[in-house]
């Protein structure tokens, strides 16, 4: 379930990028860009947080459903 939950995260990151591009091409730079930028990058950093090994080897999402 937590990989479907990241797939999704990144197509939304794609997607997003994909619309700040659009609004570039036919508006210019405006705020909606910018806001669409920053929310893109917001969803790859926390991909990246669930992904990114620690230094013994572990990530969040393969812990996320393990007991403690």
């Amino acid at each position: 379930m937590t990989a479907a939950i990241l797939s999704v995260a990144m197509l939304g990151g794609f997607a997003l990028l994909w619309g700040a591009w659009a609004f570039w091409k036919r508006d210019g730079l405006g705020q909606k860009v910018w806001l669409m930028v920053a929310a893109a990058l917001v969803l790859f950093a926390n991909v990246a947080i669930w992904t990114v090994p620690d230094d013994s080897g572990r990530t969040l999402a393969e812990t996320s459903g393990q007991p403690q």
